[in-house]
């Protein structure tokens, strides 16, 4: 997963044309906040939503059952699996 850089500061700089610039300004009236405050309360719902959607695994409800199912009464080992398992190192 790519990593960005944190600075250690709590400063951010972007550039933006001045349209959007006028845009962001006018929501953020709207909202009765700053620009800094609208644009981070902004950015960080977004992220949340990026961070959820990434991180969660949608299924059907017939797949779920599936996979409880399979928790529940799980498959021998087939020589593959016992292969695999043979292959790893004593130590992980």
């Amino acid at each position: 997963m790519p990593r960005a850089v944190v600075e250690d500061n709590e400063r951010m700089s972007l550039r933006i044309a001045a349209s959007a610039k006028s845009k962001l300004l006018r929501a953020a009236m709207l909202r009765n906040t700053d620009l800094t405050n609208f644009v981070t309360q902004s950015a960080l719902r977004e992220a949340e939503a990026v961070i959820a959607e990434a991180e969660a695994i949608q299924v059907s409800e017939r797949d779920h059952l599936r996979i409880l199912t399979l928790l529940e009464n799980p498959p021998k080992p087939n020589a593959k699996l016992r292969a695999a398992i043979a292959a790893l190192p004593d130590t992980l």
